[in-house]
């Protein structure tokens, strides 16, 4: 069974900053693509950024240059550095990963976070 687990999130300020941290646990064999999903009140969720394994970052135009994706394939995590956040950045965040569950495997399954709030509002 494997799980995300994430941390952070919280009230903040316009122009304000916020980490997200997310840490994948359980039996399987590698991680394909860690990355983070927003939805907001009313709208349809959305790929905020992901990072797959040995590739490149990708970013949703908005929050280009703002936020910032890492990865730590050692500890399995993925943390996201959001900078300047506006109250269009208002929305539960959730971790996201497709993995590989044997060496063997020929698919991947997602998996999802529990979800964290971020609230934007002075």
């Amino acid at each position: 069974q494997v799980q995300l687990v994430e941390s952070g999130g919280g009230l903040v300020q316009p122009e304000g900053s916020l980490k997200l941290s997310c840490a994948a646990s359980g039996t399987f064999f590698r991680i394909k693509t860690m990355g983070w999903y927003r939805q907001a009140p009313g709208k349809q969720r959305e790929l905020v950024a992901d990072i797959p394994t040995g590739g490149t970052t990708n970013y949703e135009d908005t929050v280009k240059g703002r936020f910032t994706i890492s990865r730590d394939n050692a500890k399995n995590t993925v943390t996201l550095q959001m900078s300047n956040l506006k109250p269009e950045d208002t929305a539960v965040y959730y971790c996201h990963a497709e993995i590989w569950p044997r060496r063997d495997s020929t698919v991947f399954f997602a998996y999802w976070g529990q979800g964290t709030q971020v609230a934007v509002s002075s």
